[in-house]
């Protein structure tokens, strides 16, 4: 069992554990007990969806909000404040909820890589493509693949982060 990071209402949970290279693997259990590390494609459809309900400029916005608070730890006060904002979308809080607090706690895992360039700016950028850019889920998930880290800080930094 991993190190438990946020519990939410409906008795579902986000911890890190051991994944294949590190102790900052994201594991989502759900309300069932099933387990599991949720893959950029799983909170990009959620992503989708969730935008096509609120619009995609409000999703992003939000997340924006999100990406600022992260750092290189967890802190309870940023836990917080997700909770808060998530609240803007009544009919969805624990969903916007957990999709939120999974990208930051994917965010700190990419900040905690070592050696790493990009660090959080890297889900920035498919975040982007996925809800400003309209790409397709797939493509704003895995279009990255095989690139350098100059190549891909170049997409950021066109796109102002």
């Amino acid at each position: 069992m991993g190190q438990i990071i946020k519990v939410f209402s409906d008795g579902s949970f986000l911890e890190y554990d051991r994944g294949k290279f590190d102790d900052w693997c994201v594991y989502f259990t759900n309300t069932n007990g099933l387990r599991k590390p949720p893959r950029d494609v799983d909170y990009f459809e959620q992503l989708l969806h969730l935008s096509q309900k609120y619009g995609a400029e409000g999703i992003y916005s939000d997340y924006v909000k999100v990406y600022e608070l992260t750092g290189k730890q967890v802190l309870e006060s940023s836990l917080n404040s997700i909770s808060i904002i998530s609240e803007k979308y009544p009919e969805d809080v624990i969903s916007v909820d957990i999709v939120f607090s999974i990208l930051y706690m994917a965010m700190i895992a990419e900040e905690q890589k070592q050696y790493t360039r990009l660090g959080k700016r890297i889900k920035r950028l498919g975040i982007h493509m996925l809800l400003i850019e309209k790409s397709s889920v797939h493509e704003a998930a895995n279009f990255m693949k095989g690139m350098g880290w100059r190549e891909i800080a170049a997409l950021c930094e066109k796109r102002g982060f």
